[in-house]
């Protein structure tokens, strides 16, 4: 009996997220839970898995842009402004390719090059160095584990072709990417304070950022705050069950079993009001807490309240991220209201 597609999909992407993680701790990599949250962005399009070719292509692509953050490095120490606006300029473009020219990847490694890795840098340019390494043998497990479970959850062998999605204008789209540099450039200044404590907040903001750049001010509290506030809660859940036995295995079944619930949700499966982004959002917001709360025991630090104080920040960056939408429209829409004025007054007086 073969499974329906959307249920095949949603093994596909769980599994593929869990034996990624499994990997990525079994390799002992310096950010382990990179590996699941790179399997998420990579297997959650309904695709086959990409090539031999792609996958040099990707890797290619991630060692360019995260090398970018290595140069920024000394220019965030000896001349930390013009490095700010450089960082502040790339993330614009970096979304403006993501959302306008539907690069979404490209922009997103662009994005944690210029945030996550000079930041690390500043720590110290050999940890700088082990994100990218974490971040390219992330990319090599996901796309191993996406092509093993492939094997046992293939697409149909004849898809429907999707239907060609409307385009955005290309004002609306640049408004866009705007607001999203704009929802994580202060997350940023904040790092750079303390880039020890708050390089979580980085990659939180980053899928904020991603988030905020596809939803209005309307729907943005719901969703963001719905989103983060339930992806903390699915963490606390997970590492009490890791409390109980805290072994490899066990976190891998309990991150199946949870992401297989928020794929089922993602691909509706299970009936949910809310979209897509906002299941992914859960599950990279539950991936952060707890790969940061399983370093957090291994170098001794109360865990709990790790846990407690990242959720705290977390909700705080989701907060502003909300505000920030909303300004930014309420400001936009009577800007249009104004203009829209002065041309109908002008139309009248001739």
């Amino acid at each position: 009996m073969t499974l329906p597609i959307a249920t095949r999909r949603t093994f596909r992407v769980s599994l593929t997220v869990a034996l990624s993680l499994a990997f990525g701790y079994a390799m002992a990599l310096s950010v382990p839970f990179l590996a699941p949250i790179l399997a998420l962005m990579i297997a959650s399009p309904p695709a086959p898995p990409m090539g031999f070719k792609k996958l040099v292509s990707l890797i290619i692509v991630v060692s360019v842009t995260t090398g970018i953050g290595l140069l920024l490095i000394p220019m965030l120490l000896n001349y930390p402004l013009s490095a700010v606006l450089i960082v502040a300029v790339g993330l614009y473009f970096s979304n403006y390719l993501a959302i306008n020219l539907g690069k979404g990847m490209v922009g997103t490694f662009l994005m944690v090059g210029l945030t996550l890795i000079p930041l690390a840098g500043m720590i110290d340019f050999g940890l700088a160095v082990l994100l990218v390494q974490s971040l390219v043998l992330g990319i090599a497990f996901a796309v191993l584990c996406h092509r093993v479970v492939y094997l046992l959850f293939p697409e149909d062998p004849a898809p429907k072709v999707a239907a060609t999605p409307t385009p955005v204008g290309a004002d609306q789209s640049s408004w866009a990417a705007l607001r999203a540099a704009m929802i994580v450039l202060p997350s940023f200044l904040l790092a750079l304070t303390n880039p020890a404590a708050f390089m979580p907040i980085i990659m939180k903001s980053i899928m904020l950022g991603q988030q905020g750049s596809v939803i209005d001010a309307r729907h943005a509290g719901r969703e963001l705050l719905g989103s983060t506030f339930l992806g903390c809660v699915f963490a606390i859940l997970v590492w009490i069950g890791l409390d109980l036995v805290t072994t490899l295995w066990m976190y891998f079944l309990w991150i199946l079993l949870f992401s297989t619930y928020f794929m089922a949700k993602f691909y509706q499966v299970i009936a949910s009001r809310f979209p897509p982004s906002f299941w992914l959002n859960v599950a990279v917001t539950m991936l952060i807490l707890l790969g940061s709360a399983v370093q957090d025991s291994a170098n001794g630090k109360d865990v709990y309240q790790a846990i407690a104080v990242r959720m705290t920040l977390f909700i705080a960056v989701t907060l502003y991220a909300w505000a920030a939408i909303f300004t930014l429209e309420h400001w936009r829409a009577r800007n249009i209201e104004r203009r829209t004025r002065r041309s109908s007054n002008v139309e009248y007086q001739q």
